[in-house]
């Protein structure tokens, strides 16, 4: 402490002494450019020792200061991390076996043979229609395709021994094709009386009752719902394109469920809509207790890149600085004390999830960094690490 008193009287003796020479004042009034100039540079000259001097007065100060006041912080260590990054979007289920049955003929819907809710397979007869008489015009025209083919094969087995002629033979051909031809074709209209299931499925609605008259497409009879087939279709803005590709993770949650369920990528579009420049995804849906319904809200979490070796830092302690730079602290020269010195580095940084972001360069695996009290530490600094 002694050393310190001589200095500081030697700094005093310095700002009084030379109480004989010309005031600055009186220089000034002079106003010989000479002497001012003779004059400033002696100031400089003590401005310079005087700064030097401050120097290591505060250095002996922050030696025997005991309670001096260090920054307090804490630190982690980044290291290699794998890292998945998710395209957040939202859509809705849907299924593909999901359709209101019409009728294919006009008429009286006679009998609906089932009830909603009832599980029905493929080809199920769900509804009858009254034919309106074709089921005797078939029977009639049948009768008359039955003779028509019992004379042409007579026809041909006399044409076959040479006995009559051939426009005989082509006669009774074709006289029966036609006849054939047209009970086909009634039979093909009285087919459309029955209503039969398109796929297996459930019965959702059953929608008009047995004894109205019905017309086709107009009259909805029922509704089927096939619950197992289902997906999400959305829109993925067209920068996800590279990015995003069939069998990608996708991670499906449905709020109403309070579920959520894993999956993929099943298909993606081939088409950039020019309305709002995003393409078709469709994401598979698997459905085994079938208590996912059509139109069910999701929110969909499609993994788009993957880095195995990814440094993630928290963003809270990312600043930024007047050029747009981001920057962070790290520490150096640590000692047993737990003291060191805080370094400012740039960084640049990549793609972020929830709080955590990926660096790209300027740190790498086992730096420590100042995590608690980063945006209280000056570059340079020495700091104590309190973890």
């Amino acid at each position: 402490m002694k050393n310190i008193y001589i200095i500081l009287l030697s700094l005093i003796t310095l700002s009084c002494g030379g109480g004989k020479k010309q005031s600055i004042e009186t220089i000034i009034s002079e106003g010989n450019l000479k002497k001012i100039r003779e004059k400033r540079a002696e100031i400089v000259t003590k401005e310079q020792e005087i700064v030097a001097q401050l120097k290591l007065l505060d250095a002996k100060i922050a030696e025997l200061d005991t309670s001096k006041k260090i920054p307090l912080i804490t630190t982690f260590k980044v290291k290699d991390t794998v890292f998945n990054h998710y395209l957040e979007l939202q859509g809705n289920v849907q299924t593909k076996q999901n359709i209101v049955i019409y009728p294919e003929i006009s008429g009286t819907l006679l009998h609906v043979y089932v009830k909603e809710g009832q599980r029905v397979g493929k080809g199920q007869i769900l509804a009858s229609i009254d034919d309106g008489g074709l089921s005797q015009q078939v029977a009639q025209l049948q009768i008359q395709a039955d003779l028509a083919k019992t004379t042409f094969e007579r026809q041909e087995r006399l044409w076959k021994q040479k006995i009559g002629s051939e426009i005989q033979y082509l006669q009774a051909k074709s006289s029966y094709e036609a006849q054939q031809k047209a009970v086909n074709h009634l039979q093909k209209q009285l087919a459309k009386t029955t209503v039969r299931a398109p796929f297996t499925g459930v019965i959702d609605d059953v929608i008009t009752e047995q004894g109205t008259v019905v017309a086709p497409g107009q009259s909805q009879l029922m509704r089927i719902v096939n619950l197992r087939n289902m997906y999400i279709e959305t829109d993925v803005p067209e920068s996800y394109i590279s990015n995003i590709s069939k069998g990608k993770k996708v991670e499906v949650e449905f709020p109403a469920l309070h579920k959520t369920i894993n999956t993929y990528v099943r298909q993606t579009g081939n088409f950039i809509n020019p309305a709002n420049r995003t393409f078709k995804v469709e994401i598979g849906i698997p459905n085994k207790g079938q208590h996912i319904k059509p139109n069910l809200t999701a929110k969909l979490k499609i993994n788009d890149y993957t880095n195995k070796n990814a440094l993630l830092i928290p963003q809270s302690i990312i600043s930024e600085n007047a050029k747009g730079q981001q920057y962070i602290y790290i520490i150096e020269d640590k000692k047993d004390n737990a003291e060191a010195i805080a370094k400012k580095i740039i960084i640049k940084t990549g793609k972020m999830q929830g709080d955590v972001i990926e660096v790209l360069d300027n740190i790498k695996s086992g730096t420590e960094i100042i995590k608690e009290g980063a945006r209280s530490v000056k570059d340079g600094q020495t700091v104590k690490i309190i973890n």
